[in-house]
């Protein structure tokens, strides 16, 4: 009896600055509820009455709460994401409570896009994006070094271009 193939792990890690990046995007929801538990004290420490304890939980909760996920997730984050692009495909592996990995055979691929929002660009990072027929719809290389994310957009559009079948 034959052992069934085993799928490996793509070889590329993102960008080194993708947990700082990640970090800047959750302290700025942090932020909100940050905001939101300095109301709900107020409101605690105004009112008297048997919801006045639940009013201080919920503020220690909103305050408490982003700050395992701008020191523990960012870096779970980083040792996960990986992607890779092979002369066949294009491989992705993401997550950090549920991994993802998204496979998209190359003559499949109908466009290739990165954008790159204004907190990516501070931190000089981008979004690949490959798009394909299927109802998966597309897969994200996401947080690459900007000058890297262009070299790969140049190699899907050239790996795909040459690929004979219509990606329909």
């Amino acid at each position: 009896m034959s052992s069934s193939p085993t799928l490996r792990e793509p070889s590329r890690r993102v960008s080194p600055k993708a947990p700082a990046y990640w970090r800047a995007r959750i302290a700025a929801a942090g932020v909100a509820l940050w905001c939101a538990a300095i109301v709900v004290a107020v409101l605690a420490a105004r009112t008297h009455g048997w919801w006045t304890p639940l009013l201080w939980l919920a503020a220690a909760l909103l305050l408490l709460v982003p700050i395992p996920w701008l020191l523990v997730v960012p870096r779970l984050r980083y040792r996960i994401h990986r992607w890779e692009i092979t002369d066949i495909a294009v491989h992705v592996r993401y997550g950090w409570l549920d991994l993802t990995d998204e496979i998209v055979p190359l003559s499949r691929v109908q466009t290739v896009d990165s954008t790159q929002g204004p907190l990516m660009r501070l931190f000089g990072l981008r979004t690949v994006t490959v798009r394909t027929a299927s109802s998966a719809g597309h897969v994200e290389i996401a947080c690459l070094p900007d000058d890297l994310a262009q070299q790969v957009v140049a190699q899907l559009v050239t790996i795909a271009g040459a690929t004979p079948e219509d990606a329909t």
